[in-house]
C-alpha cells in the first residue's frame, strides 16, 4: 500500500518512473536524497570498526528516526538501538515488531512522570527495555509504574561528563542514585556519559583531549561503584566524532554513534581527513534553480524551512571550493560561485548543514544511484519529540 504521505500529485511521475534511468530528475524538490550505496557501506564501515575495536554499537536513531534503517544497521551486527525520546521509540518499534527477535532498546534522555513512565512500560512488552535515570525521584516513578514488571526494566545512571544537559553530577551524586536503583529491586545495568559537546569539535587532537577528560569523569564514577561492590556491566556514550578515541581509549564498551549513517557539513568540516571522518557522505538535499535574472548569483526553492539552520548554510556537493550557497528567505536560497553557471531548471545537491534536525522536516527520504530513484522509506519518528 502506497504510503498517505505519497498519495499525492506531486510524487506521481516519480512512483511511476522507479527504477528507471533520469528519474531522478523528477522528484519534486526540495527533496531529501539518500545515497543507498554509500549508505550501506557507512553503516558496514562502522559495525566493521565496532567489532574490531572489541565495543558493542547501538546506533543512535536520532539522525535519521527510520525504521529502514534501523533494520540494516541491526542485521549489520547492532547490538539495539538507542532513541532520545520515547515517541521516537515507540513509533520506530511498531515498524519492527515483525522481527523474529527482541530488539534491545535504550531511551537516552531521562524520562519524568507518570504519562511517560507508563507508556514505557508498554513499550517494554516488546523489547528489552533499558532507560537512563539521573535522579532519586526518577527511580522512585520508575519503580511505581513498573512494579513487579521491574525485572523487565534495566536501568542506568546517566552521567553528566561535561555537557551539563542530564546526568549525575559526581561521585557521591551517582552512589544515591544507584543505591536507589537497587534498593527498589530494579535491575541496574551500568552507566551512561554522553559528550556531546566533544562532536564536533574541530582538530583529533583537542577532540582527544576533552574526550580523555569527559572519560575520566565518567571512569570516576564507574571505579567509585565498583569499588562499593556493584557490578557497572555496560559503559554507553561517544558518537560519530569520537567514536575511535573512545575505542582507543576503553572507558566505554559500547558507542551510540548515529551521524555516521549520512554525515553533514556540520561533521564533514569538523572531521575532515580524521579516522572519524572516513564515511561517506550518504544525505543530499536536491533543490532546483528557480530564476536565474542576476549576474553573480542565482535563486533555488530550499531555503530556511528546507532544512535546520543551527549549524549554519549547507555546502553545495562537488562544488565546495567554487559555490557558496545563502539563506534567501523562508523558501528560497541564493547560489553565488566562480566558473560555474547555472540555468533555470538545473539541479543540484546540498550538503545539510545538520542531518539529524534536517532529517526531521521530511515525511520521506529517496533511495538513489546516479541518476535513479530506486526507492523510498518513510521518516517513520518525524515530529516525534515527546
Amino acid at each position: 500500500m502506497l504510503s498517505p504521505h505519497l498519495d499525492q500529485p506531486r510524487y506521481h511521475a516519480v512512483l511511476e518512473q522507479l527504477g528507471r534511468p533520469g528519474s531522478r530528475e523528477l522528484l519534486a524538490t526540495p527533496a531529501l536524497e539518500c545515497d543507498l550505496d554509500r549508505l550501506d557501506a557507512n553503516i558496514a564501515a562502522m559495525s566493521t570498526l565496532a567489532s574490531a575495536g572489541g565495543v558493542q554499537l547501538r546506533p543512535h536513531l536520532k539522525s535519521h528516526k527510520s525504521a529502514f534503517v534501523a533494520r540494516r544497521q541491526l542485521r549489520a551486527g547492532a547490538s539495539g538501538l538507542a532513541f532520545a525520546k520515547l515517541s521516537e521509540a515507540e513509533a520506530v518499534m511498531a515498524h519492527l515488531d515483525d522481527d523474529d527477535e527482541r530488539i534491545s532498546v535504550l531511551l537516552t534522555s531521562p524520562l519524568v512522570g507518570v504519562e511517560l513512565t507508563t507508556r514505557a512500560r508498554a513499550l517494554a512488552r516488546n523489547c528489552n527495555l533499558a532507560v537512563v535515570v539521573d535522579a532519586v525521584a526518577g527511580v522512585d516513578e520508575l519503580a511505581s509504574a513498573f512494579g513487579t514488571q521491574g525485572s523487565s526494566l534495566t536501568v542506568l545512571c546517566d552521567v553528566d561528563v561535561g555537557l551539563g544537559r542530564t546526568g549525575v553530577v559526581g561521585v557521591d551524586h551517582a552512589r544515591r542514585v544507584v543505591e536507589r536503583i537497587l534498593s527498589q529491586g530494579l535491575h541496574f545495568g551500568g552507566v551512561q556519559g554522553y559528550a556531546g559537546h566533544v562532536q564536533h569539535v574541530k582538530g583529533r587532537d583537542e577532540r582527544r583531549a576533552m574526550t580523555v577528560a569527559t572519560s575520566e569523569r565518567l571512569a570516576q564514577v564507574i571505579n567509585a561503584l565498583e569499588a562499593d561492590g556493584v557490578t557497572v556491566e555496560l559503559r554507553t556514550g561517544g558518537g560519530t566524532g569520537t567514536f575511535g578515541i573512545d575505542v582507543e581509549l576503553g572507558v566505554l564498551n559500547e558507542l551510540q554513534c548515529g551521524s555516521y549513517v549520512f554525515m553533514d557539513r556540520q561533521y564533514r568540516d569538523a572531521l575532515g581527513d580524521d579516522d572519524e571522518g572516513r564515511f561517506d557522505q550518504s544525505l543530499f538535499l536536491a533543490t532546483t534553480v528557480i530564476s536565474a535574472n542576476h549576474q553573480g548569483h542565482v535563486t533555488t526553492d530550499a531555503g530556511l524551512k528546507s532544512m535546520a539552520t543551527d549549524a549554519g548554510a549547507p555546502s553545495v556537493w562537488s562544488h565546495e571550493a567554487t559555490a557558496t550557497y545563502g539563506f534567501f528567505g523562508d523558501e528560497q536560497g541564493l547560489l553565488a560561485g566562480t566558473g560555474s553557471t547555472w540555468a533555470r531548471g538545473d539541479r543540484l545537491r546540498l550538503v545539510p548543514p545538520h542531518c539529524d534536525p534536517t532529517v526531521n522536516l521530511y515525511d520521506v527520504i529517496w533511495l538513489v544511484r546516479d541518476d535513479v530513484v530506486l526507492d523510498y522509506f518513510e521518516v517513520v519518528a518525524r515530529g516525534c519529540s515527546q
